[in-house]
């Protein structure tokens, strides 16, 4: 019985149709009511038990073959009658995707702090105490410890969603040693209301500089960099203010002058690092120093894109995704 089994395998190689009735002789005389492979399975039921195991799976390999036979001959018969369709006719049209207006933000950033020798870095979203607040100097009587703003893993106190991306710079210190230059960049969690301006889950992008004489100069002029490279020729000042990882702190504004709106408008927060956060990951303040900076992607790309609302970035609604069809 393989015998037959093999010489059917090479006469169905050997199948090309030239037409829908070639196709379908060539199914009635292997896959028909009397067709060989049908006539085969009926003498596969005579056959001792010990043979049945190996012939069998023989058998529906012919079969499951013959049946791929038949559909790519098929398909190619559909291809070539295609191409004798009118010329004249429209063509068909293409729809094709887009990036996510965050995507595009995200890219834009990267890009931006790529041509200064910043490379990307990422680690888990799911994070636990120490990397998220107590090496950042985050203590424990800190108001972002409180249930309201962080998601805790039920069970696990000392396990949460990532407040922010600045876990990825502990991690990444931890293994590493300076000079150091990377950007870290992902999904965020906190536990606020969701409104036009915030929602539950957001994207950040930060980044870390550290090595021997880094000063606050350095750190003011690669802003002033970025913010030219990204808005153009721009005005920014930085305005005092508190962050637990880094001594001294500052918000950043840029000045933007729309026919919406003129102003000064925050982008992020920035400092240089605490030595405390030096020390929680074996790196010597007295020998470096460093800068770290962060900020929202959604924040950037409302002022780009002049999005009213924040929640659209979340309800992927085709309508709104289309805009940014045209942008790479």
């Amino acid at each position: 019985m393989i015998k037959k089994i093999e010489q059917i395998h090479w006469d169905l190689k050997k199948f090309i149709a030239n037409g829908q009735e070639d196709i379908e002789t060539f199914k009635v005389k292997y896959l028909g009511k009397k067709g060989k492979i049908t006539e085969l399975f009926k003498e596969f039921k005579t056959l001792p038990s010990r043979e049945k195991k190996y012939v069998g799976a023989e058998l529906n390999r012919l079969k499951n073959e013959c049946s791929e036979i038949i559909f790519q001959n098929k398909y190619k018969l559909s291809k070539n009658e295609e191409s004798l369709e009118d010329l004249t006719k429209s063509g068909k049209p293409y729809i094709f995707g887009a990036r996510h207006p965050i995507s595009l933000v995200k890219n834009k950033i990267i890009n931006i702090f790529n041509q200064i020798g910043f490379t990307s870095y990422e680690s888990p979203e799911i994070e636990d105490d120490w990397h998220n607040f107590t090496a950042l100097n985050i203590p424990y009587y800190h108001p972002a410890r409180n249930m309201q703003d962080t998601f805790f893993i039920e069970k696990d106190p000392d396990i949460l969603l990532r407040t922010h991306t600045s876990s990825v710079q502990i991690r990444y210190m931890e293994k590493h040693s300076p000079p150091i230059r990377i950007l870290s960049s992902g999904r965020v969690y906190r536990n606020e209301a969701i409104s036009p301006r915030s929602h539950q889950m957001f994207h950040q992008i930060e980044g870390l500089y550290v090595d021997t004489k880094v000063s606050f100069s350095d750190l003011k002029q690669m802003i002033q960099y970025f913010t030219n490279s990204l808005f153009g020729s721009s005005r920014i000042r930085l305005r005092p203010s508190y962050f637990p990882f880094t001594v001294p702190s500052a918000e950043v504004d840029v000045y933007c002058e729309l026919k919406t709106k003129t102003g000064w408008l925050e982008i992020m927060g920035c400092g240089m690092v605490n030595t405390q956060v030096f020390r929680n990951v074996d790196i010597d303040p007295d020998k470096f120093s460093g800068f770290a900076f962060g900020m929202g992607i959604e924040r950037i790309a409302l002022f780009l894109y002049k999005i009213g609302d924040l929640r659209l970035f979340f309800e992927n609604d085709i309508r709104f995704l289309r805009q940014f069809e045209s942008i790479h």
